[in-house]
């Protein structure tokens, strides 16, 4: 017998509890707020906003504000100087560190350890749990995991805590069980030059029997290409012939899933598509049939929505989960474990079912690219254009960027098609100052373009005279109040727009 078989049975009991969520969505996310407010009611935060009359969903919804990041930065900045008892109970030792706002770099999530049990590793048991279930031949446990982490450093100098990728906090504090089935070591997954860490990790799965691989697809490609280089080999069954799934998140896989396809060829291979943020564990595809994912109900997580035709105004509606329609598209509101409340995470969702509860990732509240896992935003790219048309004299009139996405050599970069009323003497110039701007602004941006590992150069296209007006008119949208999109993951735009140039 192998192992699989055997330990496919410790995840029988939560199969069942995953099938529970068919018709006990609205009670399994009461459950949940309650088990929220009540753990927190003697938090400052939870004192402040008089935790303890909560009694039912609109009782919360009265009783505390929506907020950015904005508005708890000053907590968190205080829990990570050692505060005790602030938005969550006890002291909170562990910040993801993410891509920023309008007025930082970086964004530190608290990761609390309730928040670290009850959300993100009991997401990672789930994963294992559906696959399990829809792969009765699965052997899964017979090999190892290649997992990819980011890395972290000391927070502050308050012992015991860490700041840095969410990544690599679930790898400092995963069961040890967990090392004897996963690669790369510790030492080697926790590396802060990737460069290093990439080549480390491929000579240290060569000879290993990996049957899984879990991680970010535009990275984990590059540590793919890394090993192939060192084994001359074709496909990368023919380095580990029992690989048979890969478990990914944090990008778009549509633009990288014809690439994987050519490296692996095996009609044994799955692919399984996780929604794990920063800010918690939230979706997983449990049918390999359908690129929905499965709303995860039952962790330390209270959802809330808004649509998006009201996201902008003053006081828009706002709906817990049961109170969702199919076909619309929300802006994700989450209260959690970690002691973010009513927290507007930034992404946006649409339910393809409601029974049980089920939708895809359809994008950002604001424009955006993050088809690397770079996080850019409208905000940085303003602030870049603005500083490398001060260093050089030029000025912009109309501009949008979106990905080119990885060729057979996994590079990949951003263009930009910009429309310059006074062009800069030197447009190379231009494109290096735009592009350090943006590394020195995003901390995302900056991890990715490291070495030239995952992130080339930006490349800038010169637009003709009125092209962005042309376009525009030939969808029926100048004048008024159309705009230029400015950021998308999409090419669409960008490429119709190259055509008429």
């Amino acid at each position: 017998m192998s192992l699989t078989q055997i330990v496919r049975n410790a995840f029988v009991s939560r199969q069942k509890d995953i099938e529970k969520y068919d018709n006990g969505a609205e009670e399994l996310q009461i459950q949940t707020l309650r088990y929220l407010t009540e753990t927190a009611k003697n938090t400052e935060y939870g004192r402040k906003h008089a935790f303890c009359a909560v009694k039912s969903y609109e009782d919360f919804a009265d009783s505390i504000p929506v907020n950015t990041y904005e508005e708890l930065k000053e907590d968190i900045d205080r829990m990570r100087h050692g505060e005790r008892d602030v938005l969550w109970k006890g002291s909170v030792k562990w910040y993801a560190k993410s891509s920023g706002t309008t007025n930082d770099k970086s964004k530190f999530i608290p990761v609390s350890h309730d928040g670290l049990q009850h959300i993100h590793y009991a997401g990672g048991k789930d994963v294992v749990a559906l696959y399990l279930r829809n792969n009765p031949k699965s052997r899964l446990f017979d090999g190892r995991s290649l997992i990819l982490g980011g890395s972290h450093s000391p927070n502050y100098d308050v012992a015991d805590s860490l700041v840095g990728d969410l990544s690599a906090i679930l790898i400092e504090n995963i069961n040890p069980l967990a090392n004897l089935v996963r690669v790369p070591k510790k030492a080697t997954a926790l590396l802060s030059d990737f460069e290093i860490k990439r080549d480390r990790i491929a000579r240290e799965t060569l000879n290993k029997n990996v049957t899984n691989i879990s991680g970010v697809p535009s990275w984990m490609l590059s540590v793919l290409t890394r090993v192939m280089e060192l084994t001359g080999k074709k496909h990368l069954e023919e380095v580990w012939p029992n690989l048979e799934v890969f478990f990914h998140g944090g990008v778009a896989f549509t633009p990288y899933r014809k690439q994987y396809e050519q490296l692996i060829t095996s009609p044994n291979m799955h692919y399984m598509e996780t929604y794990n943020a920063s800010e918690g564990f939230f979706g997983i595809q449990d049918d390999p049939t359908d690129k929905s994912m499965l709303l995860m109900i039952d962790y330390g997580v209270f959802y809330e929505f808004i649509p998006m035709d009201e996201f902008e105004k003053e006081n828009p509606t706002i709906v817990p989960l049961w109170a969702v329609e199919t076909g619309k598209n929300y802006a994700m509101v989450i209260s959690t474990s970690c002691g973010l409340w009513r927290y507007i995470i930034g992404d946006t969702v649409s339910f393809t079912s409601t029974n049980p509860y089920k939708f895809v990732i359809t994008g950002r509240t604001k424009h955006f690219i993050n088809a690397f896992g770079e996080e850019l935003i409208v905000d940085n790219a303003e602030k870049g254009l603005a500083y490398a048309c001060e260093q050089t004299g030029a000025e912009v009139l109309e501009y949008t960027a979106a990905p080119v996405f990885m060729d057979d050599n996994a590079k990949c970069r951003h263009q930009w098609l910009i429309e310059f009323s006074k062009e800069p003497a030197d447009i190379d110039k231009f494109a290096t100052l735009l592009d350090n701007k943006l590394q020195e602004i995003n901390s995302d941006y900056e991890a990715k373009r490291y070495k030239n590992i995952t992130l080339q150069h930006l490349e800038i296209v010169k637009a003709r005279t009125n092209l962005f007006n042309d376009w525009l008119k030939s969808k029926g949208k100048l004048g008024g109040q159309h705009k230029v999109p400015r950021l998308s993951n999409s090419r669409k735009n960008i490429d119709e727009m190259l055509k008429m140039n």
